[in-house]
């Protein structure tokens, strides 16, 4: 894994969203995004997430280790599932709104990409817990990244590039949230 180059990615995606578009619709290998950008951005989601637990509730007790162990699970199942569970869903959206192909990889390599700022807000808030709520507002950029996306990579004409992306962008926010509140819930009942 070249860090170096993961971190570069993000920098681009964060600061020139169109050129990274532009970029990204180079590439050869759609599944290249998972072992190069997805799996250590969740990696380095759930550490923050462990080592901010362990923080919080303090290193001195096996229950403190429980509790940080269940909350890194918690979250690398969240974004997990839901860059999938998005992917599908923009894809379904996709050939249903636009009557495009039916191409799920390039969904889930557009959403791999589009949750960079989810997993950022992960990462920060997972070691900084009271940051919470800059996290919520500095998740309307994900609009703004889709918004330069859509056209690149999906070839979203005009007329359609502003309700795909209400829609597109929804999904990439709810769709882990809604993981996470189901897993947190589900952990809760089965303690």
């Amino acid at each position: 894994m070249n860090y170096r180059d993961l971190f570069q990615t993000i920098k681009i995606l964060i600061s020139s969203p169109a050129k990274a578009w532009e970029e990204i619709s180079l590439e050869q290998d759609r599944q290249r995004v998972f072992a190069t950008f997805v799996y250590p951005m969740i990696g380095l989601c759930a550490f923050a997430v462990f080592i901010g637990s362990l923080i919080t509730n303090g290193w001195g007790d096996a229950l403190s280790y429980q509790l940080a162990m269940t909350d890194c699970c918690e979250v690398a199942v969240s974004l997990f599932g839901g860059c999938f569970l998005s992917a599908y869903a923009i894809n379904e959206l996709r050939v249903r709104m636009l009557h495009g192909p039916n191409d799920i990889v390039l969904a889930r390599q557009f959403a791999g990409y589009a949750m960079v700022v989810t997993f950022l807000i992960h990462t920060v808030t997972g070691i900084f817990p009271d940051l919470i709520v800059i996290g919520w507002m500095i998740q309307f950029y994900v609009f703004y990244l889709v918004w330069e996306g859509v056209p690149i990579m999906f070839g979203v004409d005009e007329n359609n590039r502003f309700r795909f992306t209400i829609f597109t962008s929804l999904l990439l926010l709810v769709c882990p949230a809604f993981i996470q509140f189901v897993f947190g819930r589900l952990t809760s009942l089965l303690n």
